[in-house]
């Protein structure tokens, strides 16, 4: 897949550049994202040049990931948006996982979600998602509340489905269906009548 750029009101949704890497290192040597992401902990330069020039633009041309950075309009880091999970994109399932960490100063203004909205919109509409899942551990209560703004359902608990750390974790689950937006589906779809 070749990069693209997402506008919306507040943000700039772009692939990661060299010139990102001191921001996102200073992003991810928080604690907060350290404890539900699997970033390296302590997270240092050289973790952040990997993921901006090597990490990323490899899951574009792979299409194994297609990440975001996530910015305002002047330009400064909001935090990492994208779709992971992408090997079942392309089958039957047409399903993929959002993924996002939001920079300390940047939570609880709305702007993640915001973010998480036109990505959704993206998916559905240009690559055909027809499933977008977001996974989390069980008691990671801000991305929660993030995935409730940007319209997910929560389908339930999965015991020991992330391992993070070493130690495996309950994860909840949920999803945004093309029909919550009111798009349509290329698959048929049968919902159980229980």
């Amino acid at each position: 897949m070749e990069p693209i750029t997402l506008r919306t009101e507040r943000l700039l949704l772009r692939p990661f550049e060299r010139g990102d890497a001191e921001a996102v290192a200073a992003a991810c040597d928080d604690p907060d994202i350290q404890r539900y992401v699997p970033v390296p902990e302590p997270y240092t330069r050289a973790d952040a040049e990997e993921f901006v020039t090597v990490t990323s633009p490899t899951g574009w041309r792979d299409d194994t990931m297609y990440n975001f950075g996530v910015f305002t309009h002047d330009g400064q880091l909001v935090g990492s948006m994208g779709l992971v999970g992408l090997t079942i994109l392309r089958t039957a399932e047409h399903r993929a996982e959002l993924g996002f960490w939001t920079a300390r100063g940047h939570r609880r203004k709305g702007c993640t979600a915001e973010a998480g909205r036109a990505v959704a919109e993206w998916a559905f509409t240009s690559l055909g998602v027809e499933r977008l899942e977001w996974v989390a551990q069980a008691d990671n209560e801000g991305s929660r509340a993030v995935a409730r703004r940007i319209g997910f359902v929560e389908e339930g608990v999965q015991r020991a489905r992330i391992v993070h750390r070493g130690t495996r974790r309950d994860a909840r689950i949920a999803a945004l269906l093309p029909s919550d937006r009111g798009l349509p589906f290329d698959t048929p779809y049968l919902p159980s009548p229980l």
